[in-house]
């Protein structure tokens, strides 16, 4: 079977994509199996360019396919703040707590049918020597009033979806798969893999 990299360190990341991948013709692998310790700085201003300076990075030192994603939360709000950096949107070193927290402040008074916002994953897929093929998903809902839930990790706690009245974070693994970002990515790489339009 063929491998499969997977161009991430973040745990939270790995545990999806192994179930958003399941039954794909690929032995999916991290960084960390394959004894790799790269880490590769998204200076990019897109998703795109994000998620396609990984993957090619991750497949020229692995010698294999290498999947690598670059995602964001959109609030219209913010004017679309904080996108690509959002995982640095409140600084080097802060936690998904601190981020959270900086979010809630900067729409604190905005109304709810105002504090629409979506969550975006770029997936590209990399072979060494070759340019990466990309593939978006997008995910619409509303910036909660407060956090809610445990699951899931970023921005999930306060991320609400009308579709369940809950937050991404409250959704068990399996309802998250079927409408979150990362899900809509993946399920169109799926797709061209699987006409052997990639891969």
């Amino acid at each position: 079977m063929r491998k499969l990299l997977l161009a991430t360190n973040n745990a939270g990341k790995v545990r999806e994509y192994r179930l958003l991948l399941k039954g794909s013709p690929f032995e999916i692998v991290t960084p960390a199996e394959q004894g790799l310790a790269l880490e590769v700085d998204e200076t990019a201003d897109t998703y795109e360019q994000n998620a396609s300076l990984k993957a090619v990075a991750f497949a020229e030192a692995g010698g294999m396919l290498a999947l690598a994603d670059d995602s964001g939360l959109e609030v219209d709000a913010l004017g679309g703040a904080p996108g690509p950096r959002a995982a640095r949107f409140a600084g080097e070193g802060a936690d998904d707590r601190q981020r959270v927290a900086l979010l809630l402040s900067k729409v604190e008074g905005v109304p709810w049918e105002k504090r629409t916002a979506r969550f975006v994953c770029v997936i590209a897929l990399a072979a060494p020597g070759e340019r990466p093929c990309l593939f978006r998903g997008e995910c619409e809902g509303y910036i909660s009033l407060e956090p809610h839930g445990r699951g899931g990790f970023g921005y999930d706690p306060v991320f609400y979806l009308p579709v369940f009245c809950r937050t991404m974070a409250e959704l068990s693994m399996e309802e998250k798969n079927r409408v979150s970002h990362r899900a809509a990515a993946a399920r169109e790489m799926l797709r061209a893999l699987s006409a052997g339009a990639v891969g």
